[in-house]
């Protein structure tokens, strides 16, 4: 494979995008062209060899791990709800410190036992970075369109300035942000240094109308950058971050039931076709007309 110019590298896949053992999914990734995975915790705690075995097959790849996810429901609890937490993210940093990661994905509570109290929230956070801290770990923080009190980018982003940690920022995720309608001009309110991660995905309606019809869109029916009928909203959001001094990771992260039925190879090459127009078109001002993507064959370029 020649050496492809642009900012392809900047883009990585995702193993929930993918059925099949740890391995398989890792060499399908590699194989097509990627450099870099985004795992989760399931990635590790499920492999039948155990922790070291799924460890070792992620050194072995080749692969530079994006980022380890997620902590779910962690701010605003108390009393031993919070000890509980506290005990669930210190498992997950040492798992991620383990793989030699440097990043800890968070998002929003939707626990309805959580506060909505600001201070609290920061507070939390900035605890969680804290005890990332002696590991070399970033926290990167999602605010989730269905969060209980969280759930946009510009708020998750008010609790990370308030917990002003040095390794605490925010996850932005692009599935979350048109669902939500939140105006990209609002990206000028954050440091692009505290942006810690991007995560991007399409889908294939105009519009989402319930709340039920959103989560079911997340969890099931994504698809890949270029894929669905958001191709402009998202060629927009990558060159709007990298006007903003942008040059951290991306990744595809896709739910889709569909893709868990395909051969691994075959996913793996239409998140590569992604990374090639977001990284090669996109972020060289070259915009090809929307959902032609697929129609594209330069996976062997």
């Amino acid at each position: 494979m020649s050496r492809l110019q642009g900012r392809v590298d900047d883009f990585g896949m995702d193993t929930i995008s993918l059925a099949g053992p740890l391995e398989a999914r890792l060499k399908a990734v590699h194989d097509a062209g990627f450099t870099q995975i985004m795992l989760s915790a399931r990635d590790l705690v499920g492999h039948p060899g155990g922790l070291e075995a799924a460890i070792e097959s992620v050194r072995a790849s080749g692969l530079r791990v994006t980022g380890f996810q997620v902590l779910r429901d962690f701010e605003g609890l108390s009393g031993h709800l919070h000890d509980y937490k506290i005990d669930v993210a210190k498992s997950m940093l040492e798992m991620c410190h383990a793989l030699g990661c440097g990043l800890l994905l968070v998002c929003s509570s939707t626990s309805t036992h959580a506060t909505d109290d600001r201070d609290a929230l920061a507070r939390d956070l900035r605890k969680l970075a804290m005890l990332a801290i002696p590991l070399n770990i970033r926290v990167a923080y999602e605010g989730l369109s269905w969060g209980r009190h969280i759930n946009e980018f510009t708020t998750a982003w008010d609790v990370v300035a308030q917990a002003d940690a040095p390794n605490l920022g925010i996850g932005l995720d692009s599935f979350h942000m048109f669902a939500t309608q939140t105006p990209l001009e609002d990206l000028e309110l954050l440091d692009p240094r505290k942006i810690f991660l991007v995560q991007l995905s399409d889908f294939m309606w105009n519009e989402i109308r319930t709340p039920e019809e959103r989560m079911a869109t997340a969890r099931h029916f994504r698809v890949f950058p270029g894929e669905g009928v958001h191709s402009n909203d998202l060629a927009g959001l990558v060159r709007k971050l990298h006007e903003l001094g942008y040059r951290g990771d991306y990744s595809f992260e896709v739910f889709n039931d569909d893709y868990q039925q395909m051969p691994l190879p075959v996913v793996a090459q239409r998140a590569w076709r992604s990374a090639l127009w977001l990284g090669e078109d996109v972020l060289r001002r070259s915009v090809p007309i929307p959902n032609q993507l697929r129609l594209r064959q330069r996976a062997g370029a």
